[in-house]
């Protein structure tokens, strides 16, 4: 059994092939347990999401404050993620005029401390319980500008409500000049690459005040109960249903199947990319070498980049697995997949798709794509998962995000550390791909023969 340390999925690269460590579970189990519990005592959610960076001479800081004000006002309960920044301001408007004051706060190798105007709050250890715990009881959510940790948020949300997984609630973006060249860059390529929907992005309320943020939800009702776990929605109300197993079954089960899977490249783009298309020509073309180099390619198990990927190495005679969503009764397989496994909870799925990887390669996409691009780079910027390489293929696709990153997180905003943006890599070529791929293994694997 492996030693519990301060990593979240890998907790560190897995070498031996073995991912049933049963400590695990039960710890999920209980974070799943507990967080539901907690949260069936509230009503009337807004979730507050934004970066942990600003000081409270701010004006975002100031904005959130003012914002927690208004909610409290309209009876409305405010959850934040605990800590600094955004969530601090937006709990310190709610609790300065009497309102409900929530904390789900995240347990970081640094210090992340609780602010003193959360009345009620809960932890977690993992990124995505506690992300699961944030979304699911909101009846509206309101994003102010943020870093990695609020563009996996902002994507996890709206992919939840596109797969049909999450109820449609209203999305308020506060500040427009951040927003915008992200906007940008998702109707200039992914819409235009038909892997998003403009519909999507135009349901969408983008503001610059805390009023006009407040007008946006003010007549929000109150949603259903915080336990409905799933499109199935079976429900725990005061105590958690015994159904709750079904996740704890799809935890055992998956990481029973990925047992022995060590050399693993996993893909991530769009089931919507045509077989005619370059991408789909390039992940074809990867899937095939990397079984040459004797990886096993993993992808979400659709169509698209997913099939390509999976041909590709399907075709040579490598180890082709797909870990795919069920929807009801229905699973989207490929036929290039060798070994599959599928999964009503996307978060178990998240959990299984991304535990064995020794390194993530993302080919265009859209919300799902982008959603696990911010997650796994909060991951290893926070310490949660080990560094591996991050590489995006299309300069020409990726580049307008590098630029919204690098402009905006890094130097205007400051949600972000200078080297964060180094985390990952844009190439043009399968060959770079491969070359990247090829050097971190040799340095990793010599290091620890050491």
């Amino acid at each position: 059994m492996s030693k519990i340390t301060a990593k979240d999925y890998s907790h560190e690269i897995n070498e031996s092939g073995d991912f049933r460590e049963s400590w695990r579970i039960f710890r999920i189990m209980a974070e799943f347990v507990e967080g539901y519990q907690f949260l069936s005592k509230m009503g009337k959610e807004v979730t507050i999401l934004g970066s942990a960076r600003f000081a409270e001479d701010n004006s975002y800081y100031k904005t959130a404050r003012e914002l927690g004000g208004y909610l409290a006002g309209g009876g409305f309960t405010t959850i934040t993620g605990g800590g600094p920044g955004i969530m601090e301001a937006a709990n310190r408007g709610a609790h300065e005029a009497g309102g409900k004051s929530v904390g789900l706060n995240i347990q970081l190798p640094f210090e992340q401390r609780i602010n003193p105007y959360v009345t009620e709050s809960t932890a977690f250890y993992y990124f995505f319980t506690r992300k699961v715990m944030l979304t699911s009881p909101a009846n509206a959510f309101v994003l102010f500008p943020g870093g990695f940790g609020t563009m996996d948020e902002f994507f996890e949300i709206v992919d939840l409500m596109e797969m049909g997984k999450m109820a449609q609630s209203p999305i308020v973006l506060v500040d427009s000049p951040f927003w915008t060249p992200l906007l940008d860059f998702l109707k200039q390529k992914s819409a235009a690459l038909g892997v998003v929907d403009l519909g999507d992005i135009e349901r969408w309320t983008v503001v610059d005040t805390a009023r006009d943020a407040y007008k946006a939800i003010e007549k929000t009702a109150d949603g259903r109960p915080v336990c409905e776990l799933s499109p199935d929605s079976f429900q725990c109300g005061p105590a958690v249903d015994w159904k709750i197993f079904r996740i704890m079954a799809e935890l055992v089960e998956g990481f029973d199947f990925l047992t022995g899977v060590i050399e693993n490249v996993t893909i991530f783009g769009s089931h919507k990319v045509g077989a005619d298309s370059e991408f789909y020509h390039m992940a074809h073309d990867l899937g095939g070498r990397l079984a040459d180099k004797k990886f096993s390619v993993m992808t979400g198990g659709g169509p698209g980049i997913m099939e390509a990927a999976n041909k590709g190495c399907y075709e040579r005679g490598g180890e082709s697995i797909g870990i795919n969503m069920r929807f009801g009764t229905r699973e989207r397989i490929n036929p290039y997949v060798k070994r599959s496994i599928g999964f009503q909870f996307p978060f178990t799925r998240k959990l299984i798709i991304t535990a064995p990887a020794k390194a993530f390669v993302f080919f265009p996409g859209g919300f799902g794509t982008l959603h696990q691009l911010f997650e796994i780079l909060t991951l290893i910027q926070t310490g949660k998962m080990e560094k591996v390489p991050v590489i995006l293929v299309g300069h020409d696709f990726w580049e307008p995000l590098h630029v919204f990153i690098k402009k905006s997180l890094v130097r205007t905003y400051e949600t972000i550390s200078n080297e964060d943006d180094e985390l990952y890599q844009i190439v043009d070529t399968v060959d770079a791909v491969i070359d990247i791929i090829g050097e971190f293994r040799k340095v990793h694997v010599k290091k620890h023969a050491v």
